[in-house]
C-alpha cells in the first residue's frame, strides 16, 4: 500500500503520525511510505531519519495527499486540507467529529473513508488508541494547572503541594477514566489534596484501592460537585463518552461558587468540553477568563510534549496501521470488530451512530 504521512498544520501541533521506527516496520513489509518534508521535526525526527529507513520525503503536503492510498495523521484535517482529501482515500487519525460539524460535512463530501483512533476498540471494549494520549493529557493537565495557578499566570498563587505549615491545593477531578486516573496520580505525587469523581461505583472502588491516601473518591452528581467547588483551587474535566459530545458537568452558574482565580482544565474539549463555559484554545493562547475563573481548554494538550506523545501514539497505532496496509480497510475491519468500530465515515455516509445522533443525521451501519 502507498502510505502518506503529512506534516500536522494545526496550531502548535508538533506530533507526527508515524515515527521512523514505525516507517521501517511498514517498509520492511513491502509498503511504500511518503513523508512530508520536516513532518517529524517537531517530534525530534529529521528527514534523514526517515529516508534512512526507506521513506521518500516529499516537499509539500499536496504531494503527500495526492499520492497516498492511506493517510496516517495525528489530528483531524483542518480547513486547508479538506480539498486535498480524495474519494476512496483512507484517513487514519483522530477526528472527534461530535465536536466538529464543519469537519464532518467536509469529510462526508470528500468520499473518503475516515477511521477514527478515538473509537477503535480492543477485545476488552477499551479504547487502545485513545489511552496513550489520555495518559499524556491527564498527566499534563496537572502540570499545566499547577502552572496557571501561579499568580503571574492569572491564578491565586497557590503552590500545588503546599509546604510544611501551609495546606496544599485542593484539586477536583471530574471523571475517573484514564485521564482522571493519570491526573490523580500526578496530583497526588505533588502532595495535593485530591478528590476524583465518577458515576461507576466499581470504578470508584478500584480507584480507592490503587490511588494514594491523599486521593478521595466521590460519586459524581451535580449536588456533590457543587459542595466541592467553594474550596477547590483546580478542576480537571476528564469525562468521555466515546464518539459522542461530552455532557456539561459544570455550568456557568456553578462558577459563582468558586474562588476568583481558580483554574479549570478541560481535557474533554476535543469532544466539546465538560464545562458549559469551555471553548477550544491553543498552545499559543491557552487560557481565558470567565467570571474570574481561568479556563485552560487546549484541544491538543499532548502536542506540547511531542516527542513523548509521538512515541507513545505510534506504539499503539502501528499494529493497526500494519493490519490496514496488509489487508486493506474492508478486510481488516471485517476480521476485527474493534477496528470496524473506528469507521466513522465511509463513502459519504456516517457509519458511527453517536456521531449521527449528535447532528440528527442519517446513520448507516457499516454492515
Amino acid at each position: 500500500m502507498i502510505i502518506g504521512v503529512p506534516k500536522e498544520i494545526k496550531n502548535n501541533e508538533n506530533r507526527v503520525g508515524v515515527t521512523p521506527a514505525g516507517v521501517k516496520e511498514l517498509v520492511e513489509r513491502g509498503h511504500t511510505l511518503y513523508v512530508q518534508h520536516t513532518a517529524g521535526e517537531g517530534s525530534g525526527f529529521s528527514d534523514e531519519l526517515y529516508t534512512a529507513v526507506g521513506a521518500t520525503v516529499l516537499p509539500t503536503i499536496e504531494e503527500v495527499y495526492a499520492i497516498a492510498e492511506m493517510i496516517i495523521k495525528v489530528k483531524e484535517p483542518i480547513e486547508p486540507e479538506y480539498a486535498l482529501v480524495k474519494k476512496g482515500q483512507l484517513l487514519f487519525t483522530y477526528f472527534h467529529f461530535a465536536s466538529e460539524e464543519h469537519l464532518l460535512h467536509a469529510m462526508l463530501k470528500s468520499g473518503a473513508t475516515c477511521l477514527a483512533y478515538e473509537t477503535v476498540l480492543d477485545k476488552n471494549g477499551h479504547l487502545p488508541l485513545l489511552v496513550p494520549m489520555s495518559e499524556v493529557a491527564g498527566r499534563m493537565a496537572i502540570q499545566e494547572g499547577a502552572h496557571f495557578m501561579e499568580k503571574p499566570m492569572g491564578g491565586n498563587g497557590i503552590l500545588i503541594g503546599g509546604v510544611p505549615g501551609v495546606k496544599p491545593a485542593k484539586i477536583l477531578i471530574l471523571g475517573g477514566g484514564v485521564v482522571g486516573y493519570n491526573a490523580a496520580v500526578v496530583a497526588a505525587g505533588f502532595g495535593a489534596d485530591v478528590t476524583i469523581t465518577d458515576i461507576s461505583l466499581p470504578r470508584l472502588r478500584y480507584l480507592s484501592e490503587v490511588l494514594p491516601s491523599n486521593v478521595k473518591t466521590l460519586y459524581s452528581s451535580a449536588h456533590n460537585i457543587e459542595q466541592e467547588l467553594p474550596n477547590t483551587d483546580l478542576v480537571i474535566g476528564s469525562v468521555l463518552i466515546p464518539g459522542a459530545k461530552t455532557p456539561h458537568l459544570l455550568t456557568r452558574q456553578m462558577l459563582k461558587l468558586m474562588k476568583k482565580g481558580s483554574v479549570l482544565v478541560d481535557v474533554a474539549i476535543d469532544q466539546g468540553g465538560c464545562f458549559e463555559t469551555s471553548h477550544a484554545t491553543t498552545h499559543t493562547e491557552p487560557t481565558y477568563e470567565v467570571d474570574g475563573i481561568l479556563h485552560y481548554c487546549v484541544a491538543n494538550i499532548p502536542g506540547a510534549v511531542a516527542h513523548t506523545s509521538t512515541l507513545a501514539l505510534t506504539n499503539a497505532t502501528l499494529p493497526y496501521a500494519i493490519k490496514l496496509a496488509e489487508k486493506g480497510w474492508k478486510q481488516a475491519t471485517a476480521e476485527d470488530a474493534g477496528l470496524k468500530n473506528g469507521l466513522n465515515i465511509v463513502d459519504g455516509k456516517i457509519t458511527f451512530k453517536a456521531v449521527a445522533d449528535v447532528f440528527n443525521l442519517p446513520y448507516h451501519p457499516i454492515d
